[in-house]
């Protein structure tokens, strides 16, 4: 998910009633929900290592844990500084909740499993067993931006902040010290919980009504005549849905007919499937330029991570000199339909490109636009 939504999430949990449990909770948890997303220091090195570690280490069940210390051991030097610098004993307490180390490594550690089940709930997807076992998933049930949960999560944030400013006009502008209500964070959270709980049955309608297309290919190998009066036949062997931001109903399906994928609409409510555009026919995964690509660190990384992938080869013009770069493109059939908020430019996102020499030698790899040599 994008980051402001980790951090009110982290917030808004804390707010739940957990931030009576220890002191700093509302501020560790906000940090530790959006934590994770510091592997993006990788963009440093390169757009190929951004890649093949973004929602690496950090997003992982062996890694939570010692984020979760790191991110304590800042709240706890921040303790001992304030501590520090109060001149002489004071009557009131540093701080409204209890000073309590392992509770809030619990809390922060809460916070950080957060991170992972909301970046899990898109398509995306993250790699929580690695390195043990470095397979990704994703459940592709909510768009990295949702507008519904962005007001859920915004309003219970709110709500308490209009609740003690109400109260305070009513106690003829004495303010009071003390914790926020939790009944708005908690009614939040139940509340999202079921709107994931309907965006997955959604999904999975989706993804019943892509499983029962048919598709019809013209044979690539038969004459003109012959592919008019036999068109190769195949039913789906496997589909991708992809949540659409603004409705439930609709979901941005790729679907993998064997030689071709096929890009579809459907409307779960009105049990419609609509194909979006021409078929994208499979390559030849025996082709010596793209065998050379899918060997390249980003080649590699981009077949661990996708899917679906769908590989095409631009050939030099041989009668242009000097020869120009054989450029092999990969991209993930999910993120090139039309989805709102995605595609700017007329290019789909998360585009890999490797151009390859003479003699298929990696020349340049490019990254959604960025190039390293």
């Amino acid at each position: 998910m994008e980051p402001v939504t980790h951090v009110l999430t982290g917030t808004l949990l804390a707010r739940s009633g957990f931030n009576r449990r220890a002191a700093y909770a509302t501020a560790a948890m906000a940090i530790a929900a959006e934590f994770p997303d510091i592997d993006t220091l990788w963009s440093l090195r390169g757009p190929v290592e951004s890649f093949t570690h973004h929602r690496g280490i950090t997003h992982t069940l062996l890694g939570l844990p010692f984020e979760a210390a790191l991110i304590v051991a800042v709240f706890y030097g921040v303790h001992r500084f304030r501590a520090g610098r109060r001149a002489a004993p004071a009557t009131r307490s540093l701080t409204l909740a209890p000073v309590r180390w392992g509770t809030l490594y619990l809390l922060v550690l809460l916070a950080l499993c957060s991170h992972l089940l909301l970046d899990f709930t898109n398509n995306y997807g993250i790699r929580p067993f690695a390195p043990f076992h470095p397979q990704w998933y994703a459940a592709s049930i909510v768009f990295i931006f949702d507008p519904l949960l962005f007001v859920l999560l915004i309003a219970a944030l709110l709500l308490p902040s209009l609740m003690r400013l109400v109260q305070r006009e009513v106690s003829s502008g004495r303010s009071s010290r003390g914790f926020a209500p939790k009944r708005p964070a908690q009614v939040a959270l139940v509340l999202i919980a079921a709107y994931y709980g309907v965006r997955a049955w959604q999904h999975a309608q989706a993804i019943v009504l892509a499983n029962a297309q048919s598709f019809t290919l013209p044979q690539v190998t038969a004459t003109s005549v012959e592919r008019e009066q036999h068109p190769a036949y195949f039913r789906a062997t496997r589909s991708l849905a992809s949540p659409d931001p603004f409705s439930i109903f609709r979901w941005h399906v790729v679907t993998d007919f064997g030689p071709a994928y096929q890009l579809q609409e459907i409307d779960t409510r009105q049990s419609l499937a609509a194909p979006a555009g021409e078929p994208f026919l499979k390559s030849n995964t025996g082709d010596p330029a793209i065998l050379a690509a899918i060997q390249s660190p980003l080649g590699r990384a981009y077949l661990d991570w996708s899917p679906m992938p769908w590989i095409t080869v631009d050939r030099p013009d041989p009668n242009v000199i000097p020869l120009q770069s054989t450029v092999v493109t990969l991209r993930d059939p999910r993120f090139m339909g039309e989805v709102p908020l995605m595609n700017s430019n007329g290019r789909s996102p998360l585009t890999a490109i490797v151009e390859l020499g003479p003699q298929h030698e990696v020349v340049m790899q490019t990254m959604d636009g960025r190039e390293e040599r």
